[in-house]
């Protein structure tokens, strides 16, 4: 045991729970005075700075967040700037000498952990790591010539067989009083109002707000809603865009509101016999968020440079300003793809299947660089994360890893005759199409009236062969 004026701080990042986080309770452990801290950092070199909604779920994440480590006896404390800084402020005023922190894997997130690493051996203060948002870290995942994986399948196999899955850390029963700053007082954090992380004028989030409930009781109620119902049908239900049919984890794993340990093991006392086939592809899934993690870390540039650097002299064409609000707003005159980005730009979510709809049309029907797409999916989804995002626009694209076949162009009329046959998800978020039967809404401009719908901004057959003569070119 340390000495009797020891304190601990725990640094909290993207894992706001308390559930599994073996930070919290490795520092909860030692029975010392303890500090919790957030840090919204958004001037440390090459930090991303969050998009509009997912500042909105910070926001409210913070203050589930906050409420929960009151009713457990501590406090969390609200700091705002760089965050290496911040961290030698807040151990100064503490006397810190135990600090703890959840990895994380972006390379300019690692910048400032080494950087807090190095003050802390050189200060006398103890740091304790820990693996807490991935199952797998990249450096433990190699291929047998000892290099990173660039294909899916062979990557999750090998992750399978790498061992057992740990077992998630229990919340713990009760927190350490907070440490106090010398004189006895509590370090003073700043409010959460005074951050401006909600949409003021205007306020857009009401859609949000319906739709979500961010923090870690809305992520486990909806980890315990999906095994309850979908789960066991997810094969086929994650496909059909109309129904509840996926989980909807996604923003909380992206905050670390729940952690994919305790996923992986409330899935594994579920089905403690044999997991059901489409709860294995559920698996697969949070498998394919692991290697979008595994591709950044290895990739530090993800977001801004073509994994496949043949792409870098691909003819992306120019968009006007009209065309790209049209796919932006949804009116590009295609019912799935702008019933996408409506619901896209009133709940912060898209369903995944149309989502890869909409990212085709952008980057193949209109030749559009992925990058305008992953920067405004960035901005609008909840569950924008630095690693998923640019990973599966660069899927779509062609130009990442595993990436779509270069011929592979969704038809989103195709597609939503498939999967939205009887057209509920298209009536839904366009009203003006409400009037049209099953058949006709998928092709509303072969209708004789639609009030308010515009026509199809370009033809599905020409910018096909477009793309396609134009991917050709890459092979010369």
């Amino acid at each position: 045991m340390a000495s009797s004026d020891a304190t601990s701080l725990v640094w909290l990042r993207d894992d706001l729970r308390l559930d599994d986080n073996p930070a919290l309770t490795g520092a909860a452990a030692l029975g010392l005075p303890l500090t919790v801290v957030f840090i919204l950092d958004e001037e440390s070199a090459g930090i991303r700075p969050l998009g509009g909604a997912t500042r909105w779920w910070l926001h409210h994440s913070l203050a589930a967040l906050a409420a929960s480590l009151e009713n457990k006896g501590s406090r969390l404390l609200l700091r705002r700037g760089p965050a290496a800084a911040v961290i030698k402020e807040v151990a100064a005023e503490t006397a810190v000498t135990h600090l703890f922190w959840n990895r994380r894997y972006g390379l300019p997130e690692r910048t400032v952990d080494a950087e807090v690493k190095a003050w802390a051996d050189g200060s006398g203060v103890h740091v304790s790591s820990h693996q807490a948002n991935l199952l797998f870290e990249p450096w433990t995942i190699r291929t047998g010539a000892g290099g990173p994986y660039k294909v899916f399948t062979p990557f999750w196999r090998a992750c399978l067989a790498h061992g057992e899955v740990r077992d998630p850390h229990e919340v713990p029963l009760q927190l350490p009083s907070p440490a106090l700053k010398g004189g006895g007082a509590l370090p003073a954090g700043e409010d959460l109002d005074s951050w401006n992380l909600l949409p003021r004028s205007p306020d857009w989030s009401g859609g949000l707000a319906d739709t979500w409930e961010p923090g870690e009781k809305g992520a486990l109620r909806r980890l315990a809603d999906f095994l309850d119902g979908p789960a066991e049908d997810y094969g086929t239900g994650r496909n059909v865009p109309g129904v509840e049919g996926t989980s909807r984890l996604s923003p909380h794993l992206r905050f670390g509101e729940v952690s994919p340990f305790r996923v992986w093991r409330e899935i594994r006392e579920r089905f403690p016999r044999k997991i059901p086939a489409d709860v294995g592809i559920f698996r697969s899934e949070l498998g394919w968020r692991e290697f979008c993690w595994h591709l950044l870390y290895n990739n530090p540039e993800l977001a801004t440079r073509n994994y496949r650097p043949e792409f870098d002299r691909f003819e992306w064409q120019q968009l006007s300003s009209g065309e790209l609000q049209a796919w932006q707003q949804g009116r590009t005159g295609y019912p799935l793809v702008d019933a996408g980005m409506r619901q896209l730009w009133q709940t912060g979510w898209m369903h995944n299947r149309v989502r890869m709809a909409a990212a085709s049309f952008l980057v193949k029907n209109l030749l559009a660089d992925w990058r305008i797409g992953e920067q405004w999916f960035w901005d609008t989804l909840v569950d924008a994360d630095a690693a998923s995002n640019p990973a599966n626009w660069q899927w779509v694209a062609g130009s990442g890893a595993d990436a779509s076949p270069y011929f592979r162009i969704f038809n989103p009329v195709t597609q939503s005759r498939k999967f939205d046959s009887a057209g509920g998800y298209l009536r839904q978020y366009i009203p003006e199409l409400a009037g049209l039967d099953g058949k006709a809404i998928h092709e509303p401009w072969k209708a004789a009236n639609v009030p308010g719908y515009p026509a199809p901004l370009v033809g599905l057959p020409e910018t096909r062969e477009r793309a396609l003569d134009t991917y050709s070119r890459l092979k010369d």
